[in-house]
């Protein structure tokens, strides 16, 4: 196997690179909102004489929903532009319909919430427990490094049917892949590789076909046609930052919201029953992602504003989740208020394949960890842990002090 990336990057670089440490760009977000819903950003051509197509961005959940749910006018084509050369030009993301819908439908037979009920004991409760069972006796840990960073991706790796001592490897090309707007050399070698890994898997799952998500993947037909290498490998290749990035984030983004409320962490430990509702709230006070980008595909309007084709625009959904006359104090972490949907795993056809697995996920994680470190508590003498980014949100780092335990 390739060792390309045996040097694995500190991942705060990427979000050093691509986010910032923004701790707060909600209030701009909010004032950009109030004055500007639809706001035309003037850009230069790439080359002289060459006319430039303004860009597009939406600060509003109704213009937001309204321009999701209309696919066919606001193609995602764009995201083939931009990750094509790593994910692969079938990439499920960058589709619109009715490819898209046509190879979601299979896929999505692996991610319904039955399917994955009889997951949720046997590997996503095994890798949380192994991952807690390094640190449960030291009475302290930091939950990125030694929690949140590794448990999605061990998890898709078992999805996968990889053998164990894949998994450092695996990561590595997850973080490689994301780096690719960076560092497009990295992206690429990643990229290769994991073809490389992946085509003696597939093969000897054609032949033999497992119980994991590459044999459901080389069994499925569309319209008696089966999927192509090709289509497998970019779907394989999106599962890493779609399936690892962001349930990283959000995972980390309820541990610290949670930690740092402690009656509302007191109430779910007294009523486990509230997690899910503490899911879509953490989900839509700190989404993972602020903003996705769309391309129009034809002349139209939003909002009162006119967009011509072939212009970029980019819903904020930070900021739509964040609206005034949506949420009543929008700001605030509460997982008790009344429940409205919100863009978070965003909307229409290309809403989150993978939001029932990202749910148990977290649903999971929170309940082990309660379980087996008794008084989990931010650690008070810890450097200012906090969430950051203008484009991945996330904690780099939740420090945390429990009563030790050795036993499971």
């Amino acid at each position: 196997m390739s060792q390309l990336f045996d040097d694995l990057d500190d991942f705060g670089s990427f979000d050093d690179a691509i986010s910032g440490d923004v701790r707060d760009p909600y209030t701009e977000l909010a004032r950009l909102r109030r004055e500007e819903p639809v706001q035309r950003l003037e850009t230069s051509g790439a080359l002289p004489h060459e006319e430039s197509l303004p860009m597009f961005i939406v600060y509003r959940h109704e213009e937001i929903q309204q321009m999701l749910r209309d696919n066919e006018t606001f193609s995602s084509a764009s995201v083939i532009a931009a990750f094509g050369p790593v994910l692969g030009e079938r990439v499920m993301l960058g589709m619109d319909e009715p490819v898209h819908g046509r190879l979601r439908a299979l896929v999505q037979k692996a991610f319904t919430q039955k399917a994955l009920a009889r997951w949720e004991d046997e590997l996503v409760g095994r890798v949380a427990n192994n991952l807690i069972d390094k640190f449960a006796a030291n009475g302290k840990a930091d939950l990125v490094k030694e929690f949140t960073f590794d448990y999605p991706s061990q998890i898709i790796a078992r999805l996968l049917g990889l053998p164990e001592q894949d998994y450092p490897q695996f990561q590595r090309w997850s973080i490689s892949l994301l780096s690719w707007l960076m560092n497009p050399e990295r992206g690429l070698a990643a990229s290769a590789a994991l073809c490389e890994y992946f085509a003696p898997i597939l093969d000897a799952r054609r032949a033999e076909p497992e119980d994991d998500l590459i044999s459901a993947l080389a069994a499925a037909e569309i319209d008696g046609a089966k999927l192509t290498d090709e289509e497998i490998y970019s779907f394989l290749r999106l599962l890493l930052p779609a399936g690892v990035e962001t349930t990283y984030r959000s995972l980390g983004s309820l541990l610290f919201a949670l930690l740092s409320n402690p009656a509302q962490l007191e109430a779910i430990k007294a009523d486990r029953s509230l997690l899910p509702q503490a899911i879509e709230e953490a989900v839509r006070w700190e989404s993972p992602l602020l903003t996705i980008t769309r391309v129009a595909t034809r002349d139209t309007e939003l909002g009162g504003v006119q967009i011509p084709a072939g212009a970029t625009v980019m819903p904020m959904l930070g900021a739509a989740n964040r609206q005034e006359d949506r949420y009543d104090d929008p700001n605030t972490f509460d997982i008790f208020r009344q429940p409205k949907a919100n863009l978070g795993w965003g909307h229409g056809v290309h809403v989150c394949l993978g939001m029932h697995l990202a749910r148990l996920e977290m649903r999971t994680a929170v309940n082990l960890l309660l379980d087996r470190l008794p008084n989990l508590r931010l650690d008070p003498d810890a450097d200012d842990p906090h969430i950051r980014g203008q484009v991945f949100r996330s904690p780099t780092s939740l420090p945390v002090l429990f009563d030790s335990t050795r036993s499971r």
